[in-house]
């Protein structure tokens, strides 16, 4: 394959988050994003990569001969060539794993990815970029990841749910800002509004602290 991706880093680490938080997984993070989340914790991927064929990517990716395998960023769907990446570690039989803000159309990824897709809160600061044509794209496998802030972004959340019967689409992960929003805070916000979703964390975070890179 001659298309080739600007990458940020490959590594290979337990998987932090989503449904699938706990599993040994292989990151793929790609360089680029347009977005400037308040929150956001990987701001180095906004410029810093180096350009590699897919091949490259792939050979690197097979050295750790684990199963499953994310692509994230940045924005991954920024880099057209992401689509090839995406189809020919399917065909490879990875499970693949996108990490994707919400922002670019969703559409032409390969059916047998799993798309976990960011919905922007208000404290985001970018919550007018979501795509929200892309909520009647997700499916079944996929997962929807709302980052809360405050009580502010929690009841926007719980009407977004209601409003797109988003429940009954996919996965619905409710993740707290690192050192913002305390877990217990969010278990019991949820708890008494008996929502449907699931908590999750930054287990990496937790493992290797706020600030590793490649973990």
């Amino acid at each position: 394959m001659s298309d080739t991706l600007i990458v940020n880093e490959i590594f290979h680490s337990i998987q932090g988050e989503s449904t699938y938080a706990g599993l040994p997984c292989v990151f793929v993070r790609l360089t680029g994003c347009k977005l400037r989340c308040t929150w956001c914790d990987t701001a180095y991927a906004f410029t810093e990569g180096v350009t590699m064929s897919l091949d490259a990517i792939i050979s690197k990716v097979r050295t750790y001969a684990c199963p499953l395998v994310e692509i994230t960023g940045g924005e991954p769907l920024l880099q057209p060539a992401v689509f090839s990446l995406l189809a020919h570690l399917c065909d490879l039989g990875f499970t693949v794993l996108l990490e994707t803000s919400g922002s670019e159309d969703i559409a032409g990824v390969d059916a047998r990815v799993i798309r976990i897709m960011d919905i922007k809160c208000p404290s985001s600061g970018e919550s007018d970029k979501n795509r929200y044509a892309n909520l009647r794209r997700l499916t079944a496998q996929d997962e929807l990841k709302f980052v809360l802030a405050d009580r502010n972004d929690y009841d926007w959340a719980k009407r977004l749910l209601t409003e797109h019967d988003l429940a009954n689409r996919c996965a619905i992960l409710f993740s707290p800002v690192w050192e913002k929003l305390p877990l217990k805070t969010l278990a019991e916000w949820i708890l008494a509004d008996r929502l449907p979703v699931r908590l999750q964390t930054q287990w990496h975070k937790h493992i290797w602290g706020p600030d590793a890179r490649g973990v």
